[in-house]
């Protein structure tokens, strides 16, 4: 059984802004540095575009979360990102409590800009923090500086929005667990509803991990990272801020409502440059090729429809970043197999540890067992069911 009937009626939309001021030494990800207006507005031209082909395919769905992610969608003029949610209410049903979202850079909008944002119908706000540290920010090339996204915050909180989000990070150059308390003490006088604290993830191709490759940048050991994570854990706790997955802490209500959505395996459709969805049954993708994005070109470059042994991997890993765990009665409605039968010789050694729980019909990971669950996954998606 497919996980996306759970939610067959209400669908997230994800769409990709794909520029930014300048590339982080470690980022990854699809993005395009300088301010060229023109090119933004003809990017923003095509996003409109396919939100209106692809409107008719969703006509029976409600969108409950929109997501603007990238790059850095508030390098876009106001008015432009703007337009773009204008065009998504023109052509899609929006549910009245939506979770509308732009990802924001630290001084990439003031509070004017904010004020545009959410008088078009944004509600919330995620935030590149990183780092309360300038000597911890400079080494990954980010260009603010911690009192920029402290202004920042302030700005947005002026304009109306409630629901701010956070990013950190921890295992950065040059920091210490106390270094990393202190920036979750600094992010946590800031009124933030909700905080993403990642590990740092070395990228292969990226010029962070060059230099660490070249022994030029040390990052710090396994066991100093371990404590800025437990330490994290238990200092977000302190404040209010509960660990509902992996890297995500909220207050109660505020989780993010989107990335509940890949997490659950409900459909969205994304749409930009490097965007992908999960819509129908199929998965696709699509190329960094703005200007055959822009010109109209097809640039899919995946697609596929996983089978049931595909789904069930997937449900087996996301369910497993949450908190919550998999509920194992709902596991058994969707593939027909008891969840614990299946897996138990794989997992019962890791319960037997601490690194898992098993309680009310549920199976999840203790803080322990989130540190380590690259292996659980790895062992338990290999285990032959």
């Amino acid at each position: 059984m497919d996980p996306n009937k759970t939610a067959a009626k209400s669908v997230g939309l994800y769409l990709h802004i794909p520029f930014c001021r300048s590339k982080c030494l470690y980022c990854d990800f699809c993005s395009f540095v300088g301010k060229d207006e023109e090119k933004m507005r003809l990017y923003t031209a095509a996003l409109c575009r396919d939100l209106a082909q692809y409107a008719p395919r969703l006509r029976d769905h409600t969108v409950d979360t929109v997501y603007f992610g990238g790059g850095t969608p508030t390098l876009l003029p106001p008015a432009l990102l703007a337009s773009v949610l204008d065009c998504v209410f023109s052509h899609y049903l929006i549910s009245a409590d939506a979770e509308i979202t732009a990802e924001c850079n630290p001084a990439t909008a003031d509070e004017a800009a904010f004020s545009v944002l959410r008088r078009a119908g944004f509600n919330r706000l995620s935030i590149g923090v990183q780092s309360a540290n300038s000597d911890e920010l400079r080494a990954i090339g980010r260009r603010h500086r911690f009192s920029d996204a402290e202004r920042t915050v302030w700005q947005a909180k002026r304009a109306g929005f409630d629901n701010l989000s956070a990013d950190v990070m921890f295992g950065l150059p040059l920091q210490t667990k106390e270094s990393y308390l202190h920036t979750l003490e600094q992010v946590c006088a800031l009124p933030v509803t909700h905080l993403s604290a990642y590990a740092l993830t070395l990228e292969e191709g990226t010029p962070l991990c060059r230099l660490v490759d070249e022994g030029r940048v040390q990052i710090p050991d396994e066991e100093e990272t371990e404590a800025m994570y437990f330490g994290g854990i238990e200092y977000l706790k302190s404040r209010g801020l509960a660990q509902y997955e992996i890297s995500n802490f909220a207050r109660a209500g505020y989780e993010s409502r989107h990335n509940l959505k890949y997490w659950y395996g409900h459909p969205y459709l994304g749409l930009g440059v490097a965007a992908h969805s999960d819509l129908f049954g199929e998965r696709f993708g699509n190329s960094y090729e703005i200007d055959a994005y822009i010109s109209g070109e097809d640039v899919t470059e995946e697609r596929s429809r996983p089978d049931e042994r595909e789904r069930k991997n997937e449900y087996l890993m996301l369910r497993l970043r949450l908190c919550e765990g998999i509920d194992e009665g709902e596991f058994s409605d969707l593939f027909g197999a008891s969840f614990w039968e299946s897996y138990k010789e794989c997992l019962t050694p890791y319960l037997e540890r601490g690194y898992l729980i098993r309680k009310d019909g549920r199976c999840a990971m203790t803080p322990r067992g989130f540190y380590i669950s690259n292996h659980i996954l790895s062992d338990l998606l290999d285990f032959p069911d």
